[in-house]
């Protein structure tokens, strides 16, 4: 969780302008994006927060942003830094879904070779019991017969 003071900062845009484009653009900030602190919780963000001292005094209840709530921010917001995080954002969505797409891949190869090695086990063990088979000691001879074959 993020306010928007520290928000406001971080894109580069006062916090008045960053609340305005929230007001301006309500719908893309649902609860789960962004949610208005209550007073019990500011008080105990600026007793923890030394820079959100500022806070103290101010008689509106500052908005707490979730990580989905600071990317959208950063797409209603039209400052450089905001931009490069949309960029950023974007790209990394992009290389995550390339990613997976290998690993989707890279598993099938490996269950293929699987499939393969466990058909080699058992003509392994077939091969092993045969060479067990000639490897063995021809059985004893029995007793021989006394007296002449005819």
């Amino acid at each position: 969780m993020i306010v928007d003071a520290d928000l406001a900062h971080f894109y580069g845009v006062s916090t008045k302008r960053l609340n305005e484009q929230v007001r301006r653009n309500r719908d893309r900030f649902p609860v789960d994006f962004m949610f208005r602190l209550t007073e019990a919780e500011k008080v105990e963000v600026v007793a923890k927060c030394d820079h959100l001292a500022s806070l103290r005094f101010s008689k509106a209840l500052p908005h707490a942003f979730t990580e989905h709530g600071a990317i959208m921010a950063a797409s209603v917001l039209n400052s450089p830094r905001a931009v490069e995080m949309s960029v950023f954002v974007v790209r990394a969505f992009v290389a995550i879904r390339r990613a997976i797409t290998v690993n989707s891949q890279i598993a099938q190869k490996v269950a293929l070779l699987e499939r393969r090695l466990a058909d080699h086990d058992d003509q392994i063990l077939l091969l092993v019991r045969a060479i067990k088979e000639l490897a063995a000691p021809p059985p004893a001879p029995g007793r021989r017969k006394i007296g002449f074959d005819a």
